[in-house]
């Protein structure tokens, strides 16, 4: 002995197992201080003894065999005379003389190594619990009667290690690998045969088990067959999955016919939806159980498994007939849960046989039905049906019809408040356009305003034909930002001011730079300045010079059919869209013969998400193949609108204005000019007289007269030395211009009793319909407009 078993005492064993190192002859060597607790005896007290003299006799005959692995009862003696039962095992070393004892006491007849055996002998006799304790080197050592029995058939003794994990492949053999190399525990872990036709799923614990000395000695395995669980979770995994598609659309009954493919076969074979007519025409449904009283009830979606919807029962269309309220029927108003074996339906409807046939699917074992609530308002309900299988519905299934149907309100009240913001706006677009058609000298037209589908809520695309001074006419066609109402509210503004400023009778690019300063405007006031803009594209056309002048803001040419068929985009160079600013506009002018037909669109007409240059070339061979002249232009609109590319989805709205052209005949327009001098007033009221003669129009030679004479005389009292200019044009009215070099503006004013002059524009005013002044690049021009009877115009 190289040092004192004293010295050792610190060295104790492990977790209360009394240690004792002997020598060859027997003599203790080493005492440990958990052998020092078990037994009182020091390692001074005891070195050099032999270690029988501490042992107080055998074990009783019932407790003598010990455990696998060498080890067995005995009765040793305490220091204070009384005896200690204790589980001795004897470890041998491979190279040294001696032995190792350790002993751990029993606790009597329930504790120790005792307490062990009878926990293992528990386990492997429970009935229901599959337990297999394998060795260290995998191989199986026993088994309870349970796990035999989800044992294959025809399989041998090591099928459990030849299952693979459902997840990743791998084998039970790796798990148990894995366990008895780390020790880590692992729960639960799912594993199927791999060449069962109809493989079961066990759920797999195992476990380390260690001796006293933390050495392990075998693999403990807990198995539980989790077929049905596991089919039923993949089941309804999947209907979490798919219900991600519930709502994808904005129509109400497409989210109807989404929810019943899913319930199909989620939780049943047949599945059924309701919603109130007040849901379906886009009308607030009434706050709570009221709905189901004051509005009809039709069935919109249904779906069976076994094919197409039984004819007997009631159609997707249809409405429900009207059942008398009950305290069965109560669940239904109230948002809860309708759980049935089919003898309720029965108890309610058995007393109307019609009813029963129409409402009830034949089979019918097991429903359930749901209510679609949101914010305080029933959208609908849903029932789903099992006409093959009797299973009763369980936890799982009643949360997920509950989970199933809050999405798909969720859905249906998105859907409702996107249709009537979507109404709304589509109201208020239509309202603010001009007539769909225009008839006027200088063209006719035709507009047609299509709004955004799918989710895409609508624009703020407008047009507009414009009467302006002489017979011209504007024609406008413009793009705001956005969709919505904020859209529809920029619009508003929009074509209000070019109305404005169209009056004034500013040239095109001179008006879209005014536009631009108001788009300028409007940005500083929004809470969202980047959402804020516009393209317009602008044209005045002059039925008595041919000439149809525009410019553009960031919008797409015009296109042009001319008389003999061919097409032409208008040689526009686009400006930078409103809301830019600082940047000029160019105009660019056409002649254009009569019957010539202007095609104005926004983007939608050419395919927004399409090649610009593909979508422009379709539309030129469109409008050769339809602008024919016995053609309207109504007809050619509708036909132009539905061959555009993305006709069914309409990602954008969709905005065209046609424009059929006309022109004054040369004979109905008559031209002077006129030194700025005084005696110029009597030659143009003489020069006028005779126009009129000549058209016939004697009714109006005394008005004429006077606007020709008042106007005229403020010409030469402003003119200066340049010349002046009188021209008159017939056509539904009588038009009457003077121009002349002076930027003076004529203002209308009451004039006072006492004033000499200041009534000649009064005067204007009350004899002509119409009446203006409109700037050119040098000078001006003030116009009147005087209407003439049929006849006279003929």
């Amino acid at each position: 002995m190289t040092r004192p078993a004293g010295a050792a005492e610190g060295a104790a064993g492990t977790d209360g197992v009394a240690a004792a190192l002997l020598d060859g002859q027997g003599r203790i060597v080493w005492w440990s201080r958990a052998a020092t607790e078990l037994l009182g005896w020091t390692g001074e007290e005891v070195a050099g003894k032999p270690a029988r003299h501490y042992i107080a006799d055998a074990a009783p005959p019932d407790r003598r065999q010990g455990p696998p692995g060498g080890g067995r009862t005995l009765r040793l003696r305490h220091r204070s005379g009384h005896v200690v039962d204790a589980e001795m095992r004897l470890v041998r070393p491979d190279s040294a003389p001696g032995v190792l004892v350790l002993a751990m006491a029993s606790g009597g007849s329930g504790g120790g190594l005792d307490q062990d055996r009878n926990l293992g002998r528990a386990m492997l006799t429970q009935e229901g619990v599959a337990f297999a304790q394998f060795g260290m080197d995998l191989r199986p050592v026993r088994t309870n009667e349970p796990f035999e029995e989800l044992r294959p058939e025809s399989a041998e003794d090591e099928w459990l290690s030849d299952l693979v994990n459902v997840q990743d492949g791998t084998s039970a053999r790796d798990l148990l690998s894995q366990v008895a190399e780390t020790g880590a525990m692992v729960v639960g872990a799912e594993y199927r045969p791999v060449s069962d036709d109809a493989p079961v799923t066990l759920a797999l614990t195992c476990f380390r088990v260690e001796d006293p000395l933390g050495m392990p000695v075998a693999l403990a395995v807990v198995a539980s067959e989790v077929t049905a669980r596991r089919r039923s979770r993949r089941r309804l995994t999947e209907a979490y999955r798919r219900a991600i598609d519930i709502g994808g659309s904005l129509d109400m009954a497409q989210v109807a016919q989404d929810l019943v493919e899913v319930l199909v076969p989620a939780l049943g074979d047949m599945a059924t939806v309701d919603f109130p007519d007040d849901v379906l025409q886009g009308r607030d449904p009434p706050l709570g159980e009221a709905s189901t009283r004051t509005t009809a009830v039709r069935r919109t979606a249904a779906k069976s498994a076994h094919g197409p919807w039984p004819p007997q029962l009631l159609q997707p269309g249809e409405l429900l007939p009207r059942v008398a309220e009950s305290r069965e029927t109560a669940p239904r108003t109230v948002g809860g849960v309708v759980v049935s074996d089919g003898e309720l339906s029965r108890d309610i409807l058995g007393r109307d046989p019609e009813l029963m046939t129409r409402l009830v699917p034949e089979g019918l074992r097991q429903s359930l039905g749901c209510p679609l609530y949101r914010r305080g308002r029933l959208f609908g309900y849903a029932n789903v049906y099992r006409t093959q299988e009797s299973t009763p519905y369980d936890e799982a299934d009643t949360k997920l019809m509950r989970d199933l149907c809050a999405r798909t309100a969720l859905a249906i009240d998105n859907a409702f408040r996107f249709n009537r913001e979507h109404r709304t706006a589509v109201v208020l677009q239509r309202s603010l356009l001009p007539p769909a058609a225009t008839d006027s000298a200088a063209a006719e037209t035709a507009g047609a305003y299509v709004p955004a589908g799918g989710s895409v809520s609508v624009g703020g695309d407008w047009f507009d034909a414009v009467p302006m001074s002489s017979l011209r006419i504007g024609l406008v066609v413009g793009d705001v930002v956005g969709h919505g109402l904020p859209a529809s509210a920029s619009m508003a503004r929009l074509r209000t001011a070019v109305q404005t400023l169209a009056d004034l009778d500013l040239p095109p690019d001179e008006l879209l730079t005014r536009l631009d300063d108001l788009v300028l405007r409007m940005k500083g006031e929004a809470e969202d300045p980047d959402g804020v803009g516009a393209s317009c594209l602008f044209a005045v056309y002059d039925p008595v010079t041919r000439v149809c002048e525009m410019a553009s803001a960031g919008h797409p040419p015009p296109a042009v059919v001319f008389p003999d068929g061919s097409v032409e985009f208008a040689p526009l160079v686009p400006g930078p869209p409103l809301g830019v600013g600082d940047n000029p506009f160019e105009v660019c002018s056409l002649s254009l013969p009569p019957g010539s037909v202007l095609a104005l669109y926004t983007d939608g007409l050419v395919g927004e998400h399409h090649d610009p240059e593909q979508g422009m070339e379709l539309l030129r061979e469109n409008l050769r193949e339809l602008c024919g002249s016995d053609r309207s232009l109504e007809r050619i609109g509708a036909d132009l609108i539905a061959r555009r590319p993305s006709a069914q989805s309409t990602p954008d709205d969709v905005t065209l204005l046609l424009a059929r052209t006309r022109a004054v005949p040369e004979g109905n327009m008559a031209s002077w000019e006129y030194p700025a001098d005084p005696a110029a007033v009597q030659r143009a009221r003489a020069d006028a007289d005779a126009q009129l003669a000549e058209w016939g129009l004697e009714d109006l030679r005394f008005s004429t007269e006077l606007l020709v004479s008042e106007l005229v005389t403020n010409a030469v009292r402003y003119a200066g030395s340049g010349p002046l200019t009188l021209r008159l044009i017939r056509n539904r009215g009588l038009v009457c211009e003077v121009s002349d070099p002076s930027n003076t503006q004529p203002r209308l004013r009451r004039a006072r009793s006492t004033d000499e002059g200041g009534r000649g524009l009064f005067l204007v005013a009350q004899l002509s319909e119409r009446w203006g002044c409109r700037y050119r690049t040098r000078g001006k021009t003030i116009w009147t407009e005087q209407a003439i009877d049929d006849a006279a115009g003929a």
